[in-house]
């Protein structure tokens, strides 16, 4: 390496040096997937002479910006197919063979990028002596369009491999970007056997697809899942669904006539909602299990040991659907009866709806939480969405972990001050925190700040880079030494809380079965696969 010059297979790239940190921005890991590449799994980039200047960040999926984004994360760039690049931040450009942090973004699997001014991780590279990794993959339709129709025999991929199935085009390249991590991060510094994957949301739920992932398997050594339990859906609710999409499009549901629509089209994803059909969690698209690249719902595969040898980290924040109550005027308005109403979409017994509605209410009265019909819609939604799913995967993995692979969980209490503190400790708060991002303005508005925030991010990243350097998460605080993590246990449920805990001073806890009620009462009328769509 000489002057932030590193060789791939493909060419050359430059980075840049920061504050003690290299950063590459863009680098292609895959063929750009239009014209015929479109709805065919990744195939490497096209190889170029010189030296690559990756200074800029590359290309974005095609999409219609996320609030999110729009409230935190700045101009993304250019929206493009060409979209399958990656950015690399790293202490230093040596033989050190650093742990590896591969982050996969959020956005319900319609937006976002690892571009974001939320995932820029050039603290958490230097302060935690890791190499970081965000990748962008293909989104939306373009990404997650699954019908029979596109199944091609004879499909290959990255390196030969044969390919089957019929969806899954941007989980496939979250595998291809695994691969090409495989392949080079040593020469960035890293140590292509000690890679975590980590994620948020649909991120998160991309994690937690790929631990059943045969295609994946050794890419990836540990897991960190935040607020991202699995969700799937069957080949038949799939099908379905692009068969309602092709007719509001008013094209055949055939090859040839969904790659008649643009990309700009296609990427408006959310206006098909209601067409679509079979929505989960309020996403009009999820991996399928199309007996390919997937071919058993997550929770079945990690159940039989798919991710034996992977220890994971899963957890949620306390308040996860506040962020979701605040951008829905009908949840904002919401009266007793029109929460009984909603209730229906989880069970049709009333009499069960409304033991659950008591229970939250009880549960919430009892530590002095608003009760009003829109916060016992987030508690309740919290709970169904978010932490039954986490601790059933939880659960999952624990009870097939190899002796020695710990399991452990998490729940993020720190609460945001914006809107006047209705947020609590809403959707992706915690991921500044993980970061190190809080100094940016904009963010600090969502995060908060001040000391006992940046002690908390500090114990966060602490905890996240001591998972990926040994397998164990860790906090560590000035002046007190390391506090180690409980394993998970299906009994006790041990679980390490981040931030404020009622009655406990400090920022870290060590608690058991954390909300309960909620979360017993909801768990009690989900079914025994919480996330996977049938027919």
């Amino acid at each position: 390496m000489t002057h932030g010059v590193v060789e791939i297979r493909g060419g050359r790239v430059r980075g840049v040096e920061r504050s003690g940190v290299w950063s590459f921005s863009g680098i292609p890991y895959a063929a750009a997937p239009v014209g015929d590449r479109r709805w065919r799994p990744p195939v490497a980039p096209e190889p170029w002479t010189g030296i690559r200047e990756c200074n800029e960040f590359g290309p974005v999926a095609p999409q219609t910006q996320g609030f999110m984004d729009q409230a935190l994360g700045g101009t993304p760039g250019e929206y493009s197919e060409d979209c399958l690049n990656l950015n690399v931040w790293t202490p230093g450009l040596d033989d050190e063979r650093r742990p590896v942090m591969v982050w996969i973004h959020g956005g319900s699997f319609m937006t976002g990028t690892g571009s974001s001014g939320l995932y820029r991780g050039g603290v958490l590279s230097r302060e935690g002596d890791v190499v970081v990794v965000t990748i962008n993959y293909r989104l939306g339709l373009l990404g997650f369009l699954a019908h029979p129709v596109l199944d091609e025999p004879g499909q290959t991929w990255l390196d030969g491999r044969p390919w089957s199935g019929y969806g899954n085009w941007g989980l496939a390249d979250q595998v291809a970007a695994l691969a090409w991590v495989r392949d080079h991060i040593a020469g960035f510094g890293g140590d292509p056997d000690q890679v975590t994957l980590f994620g948020e949301s649909a991120g998160g739920m991309s994690v937690s697809t790929l631990l059943s992932v045969p295609a994946a398997a050794g890419l990836f050594h540990r897991a960190i899942v935040e607020s991202g339990p699995p969700y799937t859906c069957t080949g038949e609710v799939a099908a379905d669904r692009a068969e309602r999409l092709a007719e509001f499009l008013g094209v055949a549901c055939t090859r040839e006539g969904l790659c008649s629509v643009s990309a700009d089209r296609l990427a408006a994803g959310n206006e098909f909602a209601e067409t679509a059909g079979g929505v989960d969690a309020g996403l009009l698209l999820t991996p399928v299990v199309d007996g390919g690249l997937v071919p058993l719902a997550p929770v079945e595969a990690v159940s039989a040991g798919s991710a034996a040898g992977v220890p994971l980290l899963i957890g949620t924040t306390r308040d996860e659907s506040t962020f979701f109550a605040l951008g829905s005027p009908k949840v904002m308005s919401l009266d007793h009866e029109g929460l009984r109403r909603w209730m229906r979409r989880i069970t049709p017994d009333q009499e069960a709806a409304d033991g659950v509605i008591a229970t939250v209410q009880a549960a919430r009265s009892e530590r002095g939480e608003a009760v009003e019909p829109r916060d016992l819609w987030s508690a309740i939604a919290t709970e169904y969405v978010f932490r039954v799913g986490s601790v059933r995967f939880a659960d999952a993995h624990v009870a097939a972990a190899d002796p020695g692979v710990g399991t452990y969980n998490y729940l993020f209490t720190w609460s945001s001050p914006a809107f006047d503190g209705i947020l609590g400790s809403c959707h992706a708060l915690e991921i500044p925190f993980v970061f190190g991002t809080l100094k940016n303005p904009a963010i600090q508005s969502f995060s908060g700040g001040g000391d006992d925030a940046f002690a908390l991010s500090s114990a966060i990243r602490h905890a996240w880079t001591s998972f990926a350097r040994t397998g164990v998460p860790a906090c560590e605080f000035a002046g007190t030494g390391t506090v180690a993590w409980e394993q998970w246990d299906t009994k006790i449920r041990a679980t390490t809380v981040l931030g404020p805990w009622p009655h406990s001073p400090g920022l870290v806890h060590a608690v058991q079965d954390p909300r309960a009620p909620e979360l017993a009462a909801v768990d009690s009328l989900t079914g025994p696969l919480l996330g996977h769509r049938s027919a």
